[in-house]
């Protein structure tokens, strides 16, 4: 059984988690698939649905990948 219930997150609140800004986010969500729900005229996310699409290459191609490439 699920412990616990996930509260759902605000965009601001998924942009000091990731540590990027307002725009990349909403890219992310419109051309990349980002696990995002609108609730009225609010987008929410749920952080763990967040971090499996990173970990799953959802965020690829920004310059941070970039960075790893290069190493």
């Amino acid at each position: 059984m699920d412990k616990s219930i996930e509260k759902w997150s605000t965009l601001k609140e998924v942009q000091e988690y990731l540590g990027v800004g307002r725009e990349s986010i909403l890219q992310w969500i419109n051309k990349r698939n980002m696990p995002a729900y609108k609730v009225g005229r609010l987008w929410k996310f749920k952080l763990s649905e967040v971090d499996e699409w990173i970990r799953s290459g959802g965020a690829s191609d920004e310059s941070n990948t970039e960075d790893k490439e290069q190493a």
